[in-house]
């Protein structure tokens, strides 16, 4: 039985206690939180598990096996780090740091303590999202053109990022585990309509190996809550809705032809498109945090590899935010990621 404690009790830490306490082979026993009420409202939830306000009880626990951190982004660094220090293992909310250079240490220090480090990707445990990658992998898309997402809602409003670092995280994540790759440039734009200190919408192109351009739209300041991801080739075209209760995925068979009829006027080649059916994979629902949690507790019994969400992950997320970051800064600026 892995022994879990849970640092930070705020949106996602009563998610992760109750995973881990449905979890077979897994229990939550501690959990920490500054807010004395949180602490109470969990206690009436889970009266067998441990509460304190401060997390170091959780590190110097010897029972506990593994720590969830789901503290303010600007603390995540730190936590874990300490974590690991303690020999814990960890699973991290994104982003796992604010700094690739941080991204690195820590992936350094977990190979060092022979400890697993993950990174709460959750949208790479997604079963639409998982569909989606092997579909690409049987070739049946063809070759892809470009890819778009968006992923907007009216709030909910942070203080410690802004909207990019809110939200961009899960879409270059998934963007990354579907192209295995990561971008080679970025451009943005973002805005601070709200009128605070952080941006609450962001533009950004990422332009991946062979010529293959992103979009990806966040936003805290938009009409209605939508979770989606289109992705067009040459063959055929994908879309995935997180909201869509029909399903997840639709395929859609379209795709462009170029006709060998030779044009003096309009050139050599007349594009022609091609329309047919519209199919809707069977995809098993599955609570991503649930598929998530169960793939942690398997690395820890050396029964997976944490690749899918490793430190490596979580830093190339980081380094594409850092640079995105850097040309929104710079109104739009191009910048190349080494």
């Amino acid at each position: 039985m892995i022994k879990i404690g849970i640092i930070g009790c705020g949106y996602w830490g009563p998610n992760h206690i109750r995973i881990f306490s449905q979890l077979p082979g897994s229990l939550s026993v501690m959990c920490a939180d500054l807010d004395e009420k949180r602490l109470e409202n969990i206690k009436t939830l889970y009266p067998a598990l441990q509460t304190t306000r401060h997390y170091k009880d959780i590190l110097n626990n010897r029972d506990i096996d593994a720590v969830c951190v789901a503290v303010p982004t600007n603390m995540h660094y730190a936590v874990t780090k300490e974590a690991l220090d303690h020999g814990k293992h960890v699973l991290c909310e994104k982003p796992l740091a604010l700094k690739p250079e941080e991204c690195e240490e820590l992936k350094q220090l977990a190979l060092r303590v022979k400890k697993v480090l993950m990174v709460g990707h959750v949208f790479v445990f997604n079963s639409g999202i998982v569909w989606m990658k092997n579909y690409i992998g049987s070739g049946d898309l063809g070759k892809i053109y470009y890819a778009y997402s968006n992923r907007t809602n009216l709030g909910p409003f942070r203080y410690d990022v802004n909207a990019l670092w809110d939200l961009a995280p899960h879409d270059i994540a998934i963007f990354n585990y579907l192209f295995d790759s990561c971008p080679v440039s970025v451009s943005a734009n973002g805005q601070k309509y709200l009128g605070s200190t952080l941006e609450d919408l962001a533009f950004v192109n990422l332009l991946y190996p062979h010529n293959l351009l992103v979009n990806v739209h966040v936003s805290w300041l938009d009409p209605k809550k939508v979770r989606q991801i289109t992705i067009v080739g040459d063959k055929k075209m994908l879309v995935w809705d997180d909201l869509d209760q029909s399903g997840p995925v639709k395929v859609y068979d379209k795709h462009v032809e170029k006709t060998t009829t030779y044009y003096a006027t309009y050139g050599e080649f007349q594009l022609l498109s091609q329309e047919g059916s519209t199919m809707i994979p069977k995809i098993n629902a599955v609570e991503p945090l649930k598929s998530q949690g169960e793939y942690f507790i398997k690395c820890i019994k050396g029964e997976a590899l944490v690749e899918k969400s490793d430190a490596q992950k979580g830093r190339d997320v980081v380094k594409t935010l850092c640079a995105i970051q850097q040309s929104m800064d710079r109104e739009g600026e191009r910048i190349s990621i080494n």
